[in-house]
């Protein structure tokens, strides 16, 4: 449902917003174990729509004292109230993509990058308009990068199962294919081995990403560790300089071979530090961050689906790629099941739970039931497994349906599916906070379910849910029967 219809929404019972922030300092602490250690994050949500049967409620958000100075938020926990998050009219994303707090600009070289900007800010519309041109040049190199890096990865995992081991993990084995495709995709090609980053490439972000990301994470420790481990990622922010040495490393790397890219943000006026600074956080935050959590993601789901739906992607797949001649995006296209799969995956487990933004003004937010009165500068939070998850829009909404979005009636839900930071009915543009990568996202994991399933005609597998998603280990391939 668009932002827009929602607003206009005026015939619901004005109702005051439930909920409490308890005392000052206690009160968020309190959320904060309770989110963390006590009930798990969608008890924790559920509790409270069950206490104040409302979908609109107010609540304190993680990481709270003392690295955030205001963890007080309007939670929208279902379908109708939750595209508000996306109407920049009404809200204000300016340093808000973590929450209720932000890590230091040393992490990206003092800058505010694209990321952080709200898009009435000049800088942003001149950023996400480089993003999105850059993406369109490079189509071309779709297809062959990717499909070379996930051949190495298939092959990585295949020589795991043959060894002593018999198992292999497929999220260290997407994590360098998610790195290498992203790094020859911004860097003419370049194999990052052959580059002062070696093998490191991947260790190196997510060593960036961890001292930025900590205070928002559990390690899942036994209980007893419970409270330290709070104490110690959660009272003072981790310091830039710890990730220092890593960042430079890919800092001279993308400054060394990202040269043509970092040319084109100089035509369109951007400056060359900034530039690079800004390339090394789309991709290493937004795209390897996205794709290495959700290559498992969507393998965990198609996993647990049996394997007469094994049968059944491996028949499309190989039908339509035959008729093609081969791998296309024309074909691709054409793959229904594939499709609907990769929707279904990102609806169920969206990678990133979270949308956050502040009201631009007073505003009226509506829920199924409900309407609401939000003051100027309140914070919003949206969670958006409750808003994909919305049982008053999907049938079997917990459960994973692989044809869900297969024909017309499917195709109408895809304006729920809004894993893009906006709805999959719409377009990332210098106007919105979409991710400007979308369409290739959604590609790159068609073409991650062909690759496998022209190889192989089923999987065994077992998974543990971690602080990011799914930790995936294959343990067993079975190769194709026939191919096309």
């Amino acid at each position: 449902m668009a932002s827009t219809t929602t607003n206009k929404i005026i015939n619901k019972p004005l109702r005051a917003i439930p909920g409490t922030y308890g005392l000052p300092f206690f009160g968020p602490i309190k959320d904060r174990h309770d989110y963390f250690y006590h009930q798990g994050r969608d008890k924790f949500f559920l509790s409270k729509i069950q206490k104040y049967n409302s979908t609109v409620i107010r609540t304190n958000m993680p990481p709270g004292p003392f690295i955030s100075s205001d963890p007080r938020v309007i939670a929208l926990l279902d379908a109708v109230s939750f595209p508000i998050l996306f109407d920049n009219s009404k809200v204000e994303k300016r340093n808000v993509l973590d929450g209720t707090f932000m890590p230091s600009t040393s992490f990206t070289g003092g800058y505010r990058v694209c990321a952080y900007l709200d898009t009435h800010e000049p800088a942003h519309a001149a950023l996400k308009s480089f993003y999105i041109s850059t993406i369109a040049s490079r189509k071309q190199l779709f297809l062959p990068l990717f499909r070379n890096v996930v051949a190495e990865c298939f092959t990585e995992i295949e020589n795991k199962l043959s060894a002593k081991t018999a198992t292999a993990n497929l999220n260290d084995a997407v994590s360098s294919a998610s790195f290498n495709f992203m790094f020859r995709l911004f860097c003419n090609n370049k194999d990052p081995a052959e580059t002062n980053l070696g093998s490191e490439g991947p260790k190196l972000f997510d060593t960036w990403l961890l001292f930025q990301l900590a205070p928002l994470a559990t390690l899942g420790l036994p209980k007893i560790f419970n409270y330290i481990e709070d104490f110690l990622i959660r009272t003072v922010p981790f310091p830039a300089f710890l990730a220092k040495s890593s960042y430079k490393k890919l800092y001279e790397a993308f400054s060394a071979n990202a040269g043509k890219l970092i040319e084109e943000a100089e035509k369109a006026g951007i400056e060359r530090s900034e530039a690079i600074h800004n390339i090394i956080f789309t991709a290493g935050f937004n795209a390897y961050g996205g794709l290495k959590n959700q290559f498992p993601t969507l393998m965990k789901w198609v996993g647990l689906g049996d394997e007469k739906l094994h049968k059944e992607i491996a028949a499309e797949v190989r039908s339509v790629v035959k008729e093609e001649g081969g791998i296309t995006i024309n074909g691709v296209e054409r793959m229904s099941l594939v499709k609907s799969i990769v929707y279904e995956a990102m609806r169920i487990e969206p990678v990133v739970p979270y949308q956050y933004a502040k009201a631009r003004e007073d505003i009226i937010v509506n829920s199924h039931d409900d309407s609401f009165q939000i003051k100027k500068g309140e914070m919003l939070f949206g969670y958006q497994p409750f808003a994909t998850k919305d049982s008053r829009i999907f049938e079997k909404a917990e459960e994973f349906v692989a044809r869900r979005f297969v024909g017309e009636e499917g195709e109408r839900l895809l304006k729920y599916v809004v894993w893009s930071n906006g709805p999959e009915t719409e377009q990332p543009g210098p106007e919105n906070k979409q991710c400007p990568g979308k369409n290739l996202v959604i590609l790159l994991c068609r073409v991650f379910l062909v690759e496998f399933f022209l190889r192989y005609d089923t999987f065994e597998f077992t998974y543990k849910d971690i602080v990011l998603g799914p930790n995936v280990t294959i343990t067993s391939l079975t190769k194709a029967s026939s191919t096309f």
